[in-house]
């Protein structure tokens, strides 16, 4: 499957283009649109404009997005809001089907942790991807991480992350591999104490395993 992951957003849009094969993923092409100005219609049609490049460069089987959980602050909202209508009607264009995860299913799904911080879902998104260096800006990580969220959902990412074209491929690895190795140290996890029985001798951040849920 081929899955096209965004983080909506008007003046910052991240997408992600993620091939999951047999278990195994990798990236394709990924991004994150700029939009300008006072008026917000004129930088939707850029955001549909862009965004409709990358569906015919890429032609994904799948669109997955974030859906807006919770903000406090009522404009930016309001402007997410706003772009993911313009997403949704390029999904509809395209015939694609569409599925929304919430921030804490997304860092679940690539972190083992629901609330884990801006920081490491980018530093995991890396290391499971083969990545040379962590994706920027923030919001081309969290829609690889969307893509990534949604191939997880699907039983498509549970064997191994495989390098692609984003650089740095570092061949294909069993997803816990990736995941023991990269915890532990990933930016804003402690290692947690040894508990006896726990199946974590080494005393680190539990071991998320890859697959969908059932």
């Amino acid at each position: 499957m081929r899955v096209l992951g965004v983080d909506p957003g008007l003046g910052r849009c991240g997408w992600a283009v993620l091939e999951g094969r047999g278990g195994r993923v990798g990236p394709v092409a990924y991004g994150t649109v700029h939009t300008e100005g006072e008026q917000v219609a004129p930088r939707l049609a850029t955001l549909a404009a862009q965004l409709r490049q990358v569906l015919a460069a890429h032609r994904p089987e799948a669109l997955a997005i974030e859906r807006l959980f919770f903000n406090a602050n009522v404009r930016t909202a309001m402007t997410v809001g706003q772009a993911s209508g313009v997403v949704l009607l390029l999904a509809a264009e395209h015939g694609l089907e569409v599925s929304a995860y919430t921030p804490p299913q997304v860092k679940q799904a690539v972190t083992g942790s629901g609330s884990a911080p801006k920081e490491q879902v980018g530093y995991m998104v890396k290391a499971l991807l083969g990545l040379a260096t962590v994706p920027a800006p923030a919001d081309t990580a969290d829609a690889l991480a969307v893509a990534l969220c949604h191939l997880n959902h699907a039983g498509l990412a549970g064997l191994g992350a495989a390098g692609g074209t984003g650089g740095g491929g570092t061949g294909a690895a069993p997803v816990a591999d990736w995941l023991a190795r990269a915890a532990p140290t990933s930016p804003g996890l402690r290692p947690a104490p040894a508990r006896r029985g726990s199946g974590n001798p080494d005393g680190g951040a539990p071991v998320h395993q890859g697959g969908a849920r059932r």
